[in-house]
């Protein structure tokens, strides 16, 4: 009995196997995607064209309403048409605006983390188990320890002045009794 095969046996695979691809492959697009939507620099450029369009049409609306009202004050046009509201459309640049300064923002602390993490770890422990392919910028497991060791102190004496500051703090809180 074992050796029959049954419907969606090894026979059914080939045929899911493709769908199962291409689904992997949308998968692994879409995933891709909401990677560059994270990434402060692709957002950026994304939104750059949007502010582009929303300028002009904030320059026609603005153009628009000018004429409208110039020709109101001439006495041409009554007020009774309507025009594209200017404030909406300012408000739609602005937000853009605000996207555009937090991708920035976030940009720069990204590259900031960066630098710092360069420049406090400077080299990488080397993780190849082959030593034909150790990297010669690569630091020696011993000098990663006394790094690591010399970054837990920093941290314990940060930790330890916190503790006494707020320790100091609190004990000026408390009401003090006249002698």
């Amino acid at each position: 009995m074992a050796s029959q095969q049954q419907p969606g046996g090894p026979m059914a695979q080939p045929g899911l196997q493709q769908p199962t691809t291409l689904q992997q492959q949308q998968q692994q697009q879409q995933q891709l995607s909401q990677q560059q939507d994270f990434d402060p620099v692709h957002r950026f450029k994304m939104l750059i064209p949007q502010l582009k369009e929303s300028l002009q049409n904030l320059m026609k609306i603005a153009s628009l309403n000018l004429s409208h009202n110039t020709s109101i004050d001439n006495g041409i046009k009554s007020s009774d048409t309507s025009v594209q509201r200017f404030d909406k459309s300012l408000e739609e640049f602005y937000a853009l605006c605000d996207q555009l300064e937090l991708c920035l923002r976030l940009a720069y602390e990204c590259l900031s983390q960066s630098i710092d993490s360069a420049k406090h770890s400077p080299n990488l422990v080397p993780t190849a188990t082959k030593p034909d392919t150790v990297q010669t910028e690569s630091m020696s497991y011993a000098q990663y320890l006394g790094m690591i060791k010399s970054q837990i102190s920093c941290a314990k004496d940060i930790h330890n002045a916190l503790l006494e500051c707020s320790k100091k703090i609190a004990g000026k809180g408390q009401p003090q009794g006249i002698m």
